[in-house]
């Protein structure tokens, strides 16, 4: 007995010497699904990695921007790993604020990284962030009230399909609504949703020359458009509705249609929580014959302060956590369709997950028709499809997007709204020196 008490304290003595000496870094991230189930699996890394222990700083998201953002800017160190997103990279890159994922280990291929992703977590060919799960957006639609209106929903649909469609199955007497938008304000939530629009319409935030645009017809077009569409077949109080709002009023059946994430998909197809999940199809993002879809391009990427003392076993965690191997992880803890989407080419070619997510090659080419570089019809001098990546854009699209969700609310008209855009947009700009 003595021998035995001796050696467990040996060993206790021992695992804390090696405790002692691992290495702990700490990672901030978003506190939503993929990531919760993300830290429920990290034994798998930690088994392989036992030098080195995981600090989790879980956070809203809201809050999470705030927090990161103080800290990179300030050089605070506070974080080894952080969630940041498609928005961030390329500013954050450019200010040296971000190490380089060059280091991931031979066997990553990073090449697999869907382009359009890698495209905007990248600058001068060099990813700065790697992608967790990617997304675009597009139509969810009802296949039943579809066909009950007489209609067949194309895979690439135009605005005037969208709107005819909408029309015939709002049925309010059920309490179905032709279709469901973002109307909620702020630059993640209302303005996500009517930036890609308005891309799609031929609109754009800035001319070449940094002049706002939203005293043009592209601009009047595209709110027009949108105002009265939700006035027509969009739920009541469609102003405060973001993706989480229209998310539970399509999952209980009281939508038509539903243009948001692709990552949606998998939400509104499961019988668990859907109450139509077997009546669910998929379309590509409306388009006006300009070239340009109303879908966005989006990524939680994994990225290495350049301050951080400890990049080695953080680049361990981020190719852990963003690599085939973890999709494989999920897969066989909770199926395909949970691996996290948008990210890797070779998942979209996985007979297995094709067969276990129906909605995987319409979220692949919605991925695909997005183009930071060149997301309008017109030149611009920013790159982004549903944000301007520039430092300003955060609090600029916030206050137009709480413009235009007045005029949804029919507390301002569209002409006033887009007047005072204008003049924000252009205080904006002009107190930054973009415009001289």
């Amino acid at each position: 007995m003595k021998l035995r008490t001796l050696t467990l304290g040996l060993l206790s003595a021992s695992a804390l010497a090696f405790a002692a000496h691992a290495e702990s870094i700490t990672i901030a991230t978003v506190n939503n699904g993929d990531m919760v189930r993300m830290q429920k699996l990290t034994d798998d890394f930690t088994k392989a990695n036992p030098d080195i222990q995981l600090n989790w700083v879980t956070l809203e998201e809201n809050v999470l921007r705030e927090r990161v953002t103080t800290d990179i800017a300030t050089k605070g160190g506070q974080y080894d790993v952080m969630t940041i997103g498609t928005y961030e990279v390329p500013i954050w890159a450019k200010q040296s604020w971000l190490l380089a994922l060059d280091k991931l280990g031979d066997d990553y291929d990073a090449k697999d990284i869907i382009p359009a992703i890698a495209g905007g977590l990248s600058v001068d060919g060099k990813l700065y962030a790697a992608p967790f799960y990617g997304e675009s957006s597009f139509v969810m639609y009802r296949k039943d009230l579809m066909e009950k209106a007489g209609l067949t929903m194309p895979d690439a649909p135009t605005w005037d399909f969208i709107r005819q469609a909408a029309d015939k199955m709002t049925d309010r007497a059920n309490g179905v609504n032709g279709v469901c938008l973002r109307g909620k304000a702020g630059w993640g939530e209302n303005m996500a949703f009517l930036t890609a629009m308005s891309n799609s319409f031929g609109a754009r935030w800035f001319d070449e020359n940094w002049k706002p645009q939203f005293d043009q017809p592209e601009w009047k077009n595209t709110l027009q458009f949108y105002v009265d569409l939700m006035k027509a077949d969009g739920p009541e109080g469609a102003s405060s509705n973001g993706f989480n709002e229209n998310l539970a009023l399509f999952q209980q059946g009281k939508c038509g249609m539903w243009i948001d994430a692709t990552v949606a998909a998998s939400f509104v197809s499961d019988p668990k929580n859907s109450t139509v999940a077997d009546k669910v199809g998929y379309a590509l993002a409306p388009d006006n014959g300009l070239g340009k879809r109303g879908n966005w391009l989006w990524a939680w990427s994994l990225a290495i302060p350049a301050g951080t003392q400890k990049a080695e076993a953080a680049e361990k965690f981020v190719a852990w956590a963003t690599s085939k191997h973890y999709a494989e992880l999920v897969a066989s803890k909770e199926g395909w369709a949970n691996a996290p989407p948008g990210t890797r080419s070779s998942l979209y070619a996985n007979p297995e997950y094709q067969k276990a997510a129906p909605f995987a090659k319409m979220t692949l080419d919605s991925i695909n028709a997005a183009d930071p570089t060149h997301p309008t019809v017109k030149p611009v001098p920013y790159v982004g499809v549903q944000f301007v990546a520039i430092p300003e854009f955060q609090g600029l699209g916030t206050t137009v997007g709480q413009l235009f969700s007045a005029a949804l609310a029919g507390q301002s008209s569209v002409d006033d709204a887009l007047k005072q855009a204008q003049d924000a947009a252009t205080a904006t700009m002009t107190e930054g020196g973009y415009i001289q």
